[in-house]
């Protein structure tokens, strides 16, 4: 039942990476909430907070799949750490940005749309980085210990970021993040060159095409984006974040709102030994989401603080349980030579989805009202996911592989089966 952390003892380069990406991805975790906040701040609008998930949203979509058809043609090592070094300098501009008298509400916007384009190169080579580090019988154990990091980082991050702007101003929050982009950096430059496939396609319109022929040819991938985008869509409550805060104790208060998700998800990290003895892994995925939706309808209801932060722990247990299931689908069905561009492909999903969460959150709650906007996307959510189980019925039925394989070999570009 407990976490199983033999991936990081038996592989050095994973732990160096891992390492690196906790330290990162902690300190991300200050600009995600502070980015969002700064803007309520500025200007006191749910519906301009919900627009910062539209501006992220269009980079993201554009150079997502170039970004996974890269991934899969060059070092994935150089292409994050070309990525991250960029992304060291927007956080360094956010920050100089929030030390001016007057902070520029379109620059915010500006940088966080760059980001989220350079993070469509970044993210598609982490993730087809990630299982060429460790052995096929690992993946399981690896995508609980991934969504660890995620959750570990994001109960520090906004809980400390939260203090952080309380106590010593937002400034604090984007420099915390730039020290921490150095960390990684130092961490990636001490793992091994990651060279392509022999088999890998040169970067262009053809190799995506390739990547999307895949996914669309495997139902157990279509299943995994469908749900995530639907749950994801219609039940992200994160835009009406600060607006809530407001009501329960400002900063502090938004910081415990963002890190309640995250605290639900370590426990499912946590706890995650039993997900290796699930085979039905499409019908993991889809009650989990359900669960999702039933925890944002309830969230609407919540008349305090505490009940808020429960109800999103409950949707972040669940949502670590359907990602969990939907990494290891991933991970299991998809050849070493296509994993870049199939991560490009994961990437729209399940960050598009957060992202028009978002602007849809914000938008309902201005026409009507936080708590309209709430049960609405959350009763949403759970009758379309429960839709996808007689519409999708081959995810729904599929179970895991159950093979057991040689490590993989980077430097010779071998590929998983």
């Amino acid at each position: 039942m407990i976490l199983n952390i033999a991936p990081l003892r038996k592989h050095r380069d994973y732990r160096l990476l891992y390492v690196g990406q906790l330290v990162s991805m902690f300190g991300s975790m200050f600009t995600y909430v502070a980015v969002p906040y700064q803007v309520y701040e500025l200007t006191h609008s749910s519906f301009m907070v919900g627009m910062l998930g539209a501006a992220q949203l269009i980079p993201l979509l554009l150079f997502a799949l170039w970004g996974g058809a890269y991934a899969d043609a060059m070092d994935r090592r150089r292409l994050l750490i070309v990525s991250e070094f960029v992304m060291t300098g927007g956080s360094l501009l956010l920050m100089i940005n929030s030390l001016v008298p007057h902070p520029s509400v379109g620059l915010i916007f500006v940088l966080s749309a760059a980001m989220a384009g350079v993070n469509g190169f970044h993210r598609p080579a982490l993730d087809a980085t990630t299982p060429l580090l460790v052995d096929r019988e690992d993946l399981t154990a690896v995508s609980a210990l991934n969504f660890l990091r995620f959750s570990v980082s994001a109960i520090g991050g906004p809980a400390l970021a939260g203090l952080a702007m309380a106590s010593f101003g937002i400034s604090i929050t984007y420099a915390i993040d730039v020290l921490s982009f150095l960390v990684s950096l130092i961490a990636l430059a001490l793992i091994r060159r990651m060279p392509p496939s022999d088999r890998a396609s040169r970067p262009g319109l053809r190799s995506i095409l390739e990547g999307l022929k895949y996914a669309i040819s495997r139902p157990e991938l279509i299943g995994t984006y469908a749900v995530d985008m639907v749950a994801m869509t219609f039940a992200m409550p994160m835009a009406l974040f600060p607006s809530m805060a407001s009501i329960w104790g400002g900063a502090k208060a938004a910081g415990w709102l963002y890190a309640a998700i995250p605290i639900g998800s370590l426990f499912t990290s946590v706890f995650s030994g039993w997900t290796s003895k699930v085979d039905r892994h499409g019908a993991a995925v889809v009650i989990a989401a359900a669960v999702w939706g039933l925890a944002i309808v309830i969230l609407g209801f919540a008349p305090t603080l505490g009940a808020a932060v429960f109800c999103l722990a409950l949707a972040g247990a669940a949502d670590a349980v359907s990602g969990v299931f939907r990494a290891t689908i991933w991970n299991e069905t998809i050849p070493t030579e296509l994993r870049g561009r199939l991560a490009g492909v994961e990437m729209i999903s399940y960050l598009s989805g957060p992202l028009l969460g978002i602007a849809r959150a914000g938008w309902v709650a201005t026409i009507s009202s936080n708590n309209i906007s709430v049960v609405s996307g959350g009763f949403i959510c759970l009758v379309a996911v429960l839709l996808c189980i007689p519409l999708l019925p081959a995810f729904w039925n599929y179970r895991a592989e159950r093979r057991v394989s040689k490590p993989v070999s980077v430097s010779s570009g071998a590929t998983v089966p």
